[in-house]
């Protein structure tokens, strides 16, 4: 069992419940009853005490609550001297007051369903108590002060623990009805208790050595009696003659009757009093409810006026709201247009693409064809090398060889040099290894460097990242729009915002699919081009070399950026891009090679003799500069004239950027929205975080991670994405 527990907060329905009781029964012309029952309490208010010891009531309903003790803290038992009828059944009460004796006026206890462990000895002061039910407790034994209760008529024990009955009870001369378990006593015996009340209680007069007396006979002096004086009991023991009874009795009776005219005159008095205070009530509560009346018509004028004012500032919102929503949707069809538009563009940029493949899959041939002239070109340069050093280094065996047959006296000083020269090797093979590794990692970080360049490069990925990023800026539009107009309670145009969230939410869905095939292409193109590197490994040094020579100087891309541009795409066709720097350097023209020769490219370098013979071809069908200046001129005085295409479709962009005005957003910024942006959820930082499929922006990230539906459309999360700002 725990040490401690939490108190559990009443409902709210229970609350209102007790609230309205005490109110009702603070009412002017309210009944003696406080019914406070099913109200989920664990202590008994201290004001309904206070009610009952103000208001003088009669009976106290407190069953179907959880108290644990009766009197709450700071509370007295004499605040309920005036009860007559005490209902406590279906609670948790382990214990009564000591002091339960004050209770002068009770005259039914009901104490059902609890979990009671023993009666205090004061419950015997009780003497009006007529019904005491005890059912369904945890009692054991009973005090034997029950006896002095002359007035108990109802005694129910069962289903308690209860084994033996104090012979006390006997002097319960008006007991009509005692209920216990009749199996379980031991005394009186199973049998006694077994045959019933009447029963019992001759058993118990037996015991205590008195004469049984049938209840009836005490049943009507109880009933008469009015609280105020205790009757005392008609039997002293003695053998009384009946005739002196009913004399005396006689005579009572006329005394009561006596008594009771006094009384009716007494209570007609009273009640005259109460009609002319019932009047003069009256008369104050009408002049009251006039005061009232007038000053609730007051705040009625000042509540209608501050009405009108809200409504007409609601109007002004909502016109704020439908000129915003129109824009928006004037926005969305345009950016569903372009979206369209786009398509087409994709699908002439992926013609392109394969058109380009196809391309060089065809110039592969010859660029094979220029690698392996270029190795054998490296292979005799190296092989030229390695001859040159086989000879040095006979040179200098010969060299040794004469030295030490001339000079035998420098053995000595030889070894020295030849040890220097043998630390100037592993200095120089060091410097290679270093050299190599640096080499290396240059090539990873070369590798790195190119594959980001390549991502970033890459139009089709950029553009599709444009997209998303302007279709996550109209969603967080749209879930901002959405929110002012729950706050305004504009429903009628909820189906439109779920059907421009769900049209953006599913462009959203198909543009971050083509991001990851996107994705998945270039990292294949990557693998396959670090394949093909991976088949090139064993030319090692002869790549390096090839780096070194196609390595250029800044001087000479300037120059190579100076040619012709029809020099430039005739050198492309012939794949012969090897000699742009040659013809770069010696400042070669259309108008030089016009007076050039076969001889003469020879001489720069140029061999092939395909290639010379279309470079002097194509330098003699070019037309002179005069002719050409003339026809400038010509087409400036007809005017610029008109592409017949965009000069964009013709290769794709070179960088997202290119697409900037084509895909320009028509939605506002977020920071012109019309209401504030902020978490619905914590309802202190901005929302990060776009909820897919229903495409709300409505959460930050820290929020969203424990949320498994839609905190605006209840929806499930199927997806979320984090949503960047610049």
């Amino acid at each position: 069992m725990p040490l401690f527990f939490r108190k559990r907060k009443p409902s709210d329905d229970s609350k209102k419940r007790l609230e309205y009781q005490l109110c009702l029964s603070k009412e002017a012309g309210a009944d003696d009853i406080l019914d406070i029952s099913n109200c989920e309490l664990s202590e008994a208010p201290a004001t309904a005490f206070s009610i009952c010891r103000v208001l003088q009531k009669k009976v106290f309903i407190l069953h179907g609550n959880e108290l644990r003790s009766l009197v709450p803290k700071g509370c007295s038992i004499s605040c309920l001297a005036t009860l007559k009828v005490l209902d406590l059944h279906e609670n948790k009460l382990t214990s009564l007051p000591d002091d339960i004796g004050q209770l002068k006026s009770l005259q039914v206890l009901n104490l059902e369903k609890n979990h009671i462990k023993a009666l205090p000895d004061s419950i015997g002061d009780l003497r009006l108590l007529q019904t005491l039910n005890v059912k369904r407790n945890s009692l054991t034994q009973l005090p034997a002060s029950l006896g002095q209760m002359s007035s108990l008529r109802t005694l129910d024990l069962s289903e308690n623990g209860v084994r033996e009955l104090p012979t006390e009870l006997a002097n319960i001369r008006t007991l009509e009805c005692l209920t216990l378990d009749a199996a379980q006593m031991s005394f009186p015996p199973a049998s006694v208790c077994g045959g019933g009340t009447e029963v019992i209680q001759r058993f118990l007069c037996t015991e205590l050595g008195v004469e049984y007396c049938p209840p009836s006979q005490y049943l009507l002096p109880v009933l008469e009696s009015d609280g105020c004086a205790q009757m005392e009991d008609c039997v002293d023991g003695e053998e009384v003659a009946w005739q002196s009874k009913f004399q005396d009795y006689e005579k009572k009776k006329e005394q009561k009757q006596q008594e009771k005219l006094e009384f009716e005159r007494r209570l007609e008095e009273v009640q005259r009093e109460h009609t002319q205070l019932f009047l003069l009530n009256n008369s104050r509560k009408e002049d009251i409810l006039l005061s009232v009346r007038q000053e609730q018509e007051r705040l009625e004028q000042g509540l209608s006026q501050q009405q009108r004012t809200l409504e007409l500032e609601r109007q002004r919102l909502l016109g704020q709201v439908r000129i915003a929503e129109t824009s928006i949707t004037s926005r969305i069809s345009c950016l569903l247009l372009e979206n369209k538009r786009q398509k087409k563009t994709t699908e002439f940029l992926q013609a392109l693409e394969e058109d380009r493949i196809r391309m060089e899959q065809l110039t592969s041939i010859t660029q094979e064809e220029a690698d392996s002239l270029r190795k054998r070109e490296v292979a005799a340069a190296m092989q030229k090398m390695l001859s040159e050093g086989y000879s040095m280094r006979l040179l200098q065996e010969t060299c040794e060889t004469r030295r030490q047959s001339l000079v035998t006296e420098t053995c000595r000083s030889m070894e020295t040099l030849d040890r220097k020269f043998d630390q100037v090797l592993s200095l120089q093979q060091l410097d290679k290894s270093k050299a190599i590794a640096q080499i290396l990692q240059e090539e990873e970080m070369q590798k790195a460097a190119f594959e980001a360049l390549h991502l970033k490069k890459d139009s089709m990925h950029g553009f599709i990242r444009k997209q998303i990023r302007l279709i996550e800026a109209e969603l967080m539009q749209l879930t901002r729009l959405e929110v002012k107009r729950r706050d305004l309670d504009a429903e009628n145009l909820q189906e439109v915002l779920a059907d421009q969230r769900a049209a953006l939410t599913d462009l959203l869905q198909q543009l971050l699919k083509q991001k990851d095939q996107r994705e998945v292409e270039l990292r294949q193109v990557l693998t396959e081009m670090e394949l093909k590197s991976d088949s090139n490994q064993q030319n090692y040094w002869m790549i390096q070399y090839q780096r070194l020579l196609d390595s250029k100087p800044l001087s000479l891309r300037m120059q190579e950026a100076g040619v012709e541009q029809q020099l430039v795409s005739l050198l492309c066709k012939l794949s012969a891009q090897h000699y742009l720097p040659v013809i770069a350097h010696h400042h070669i023209t259309s108008e030089a090679l016009r007076h050039m020769t076969s001889a003469d490219l020879s001489k720069l370098g140029i061999c092939e003799v395909g290639i010379q013979k279309a470079l002097l071809i194509w330098a003699k069908e070019r037309i002179s500069p005069s002719a050409e200046g003339a026809c400038e001129a010509q087409e400036e005085l007809a005017g610029p004239s008109q592409p017949s295409a965009p000069t964009l479709l013709l290769s794709p962009p070179s960088s997202p950027g290119s697409f900037e005005l084509a895909l320009t957003p028509t939605a506002p910024g977020p920071d012109d929205s019309p209401g504030a942006s902020e978490c619905v959820v914590c309802m202190e930082t901005e929302p990060h975080m776009i909820f897919l499929p229903c495409g709300h922006v409505c959460c930050c990230q820290v929020c969203s991670e424990v949320l498994q539906t839609c905190p605006l459309c209840r929806s499930g999360i199927g997806q979320r994405i984090r949503l960047y700002r610049n």
